[in-house]
């Protein structure tokens, strides 16, 4: 049931952000636009609700318990900025906006985005491991949690992976191909 409920909420965070936009853009209802992006982080709680709740109710914690954990984490991170992009697009298309800019590809600006991706990801990681270990005492069972301390084995694994990755940006930044670097008279 969890693992539904959190495609639901990932499909109802998007149906929430694309009515805010079409109702600040296209309708020109910047207030309830506004309240419709505000709604967003309704459907966490909704998602903490119903694993806590499920939980609660004895349920052996699945690693849909602990994608839950994810999820919010994730949302939390990075909910701000995927509205953000999602509305710079919106209103150039229909809001007569400037057309968002490219992000750098490569040199310093390159490694500043990914090293702050990083950071993203390591505040997202910070907020599921809260939550996920919120749920392995709340269950208080070790066998009843494997689930969800695998889960913090692996994210903790993919977060050291992706700081490697990161970082290599910033002690070998990503070269300028020479195509991009000819300029044309």
């Amino acid at each position: 049931m969890i693992g539904w409920l959190i495609i639901a909420c990932e499909i109802g965070f998007w149906i929430f952000v694309a009515a805010g936009l079409t109702a600040r853009y296209i309708l020109k209802k910047k207030a309830l636009g506004g309240f419709l992006l505000l709604c967003t982080p309704l459907i966490d709680l909704i998602l903490i609700a119903a694993t806590t709740i499920d939980l609660h109710s004895g349920t052996k914690a699945t690693i849909f318990h602990g994608i839950a954990a994810v999820y919010i984490g994730v949302t939390i991170a990075y909910g701000k900025q995927m509205i953000r992009w999602a509305d710079e697009r919106f209103a150039y298309k229909f809001g007569h906006g400037t057309k968002p800019a490219k992000p750098a590809k490569n040199g310093r600006d390159h490694a500043r985005r990914e090293r702050n991706g990083w950071y993203r990801h390591l505040f997202a990681w910070i907020i599921g491991l809260v939550l996920l270990f919120a749920m392995i005492i709340f269950i208080d069972k070790p066998q009843q949690t494997e689930s969800l301390q695998g889960l913090v084995r692996i994210w903790t694994l993919v977060l050291a992976i992706d700081f490697a990755i990161s970082f290599s940006y910033t002690v070998w930044p990503k070269k300028r191909k020479a195509k991009e670097s000819r300029t044309t008279l």
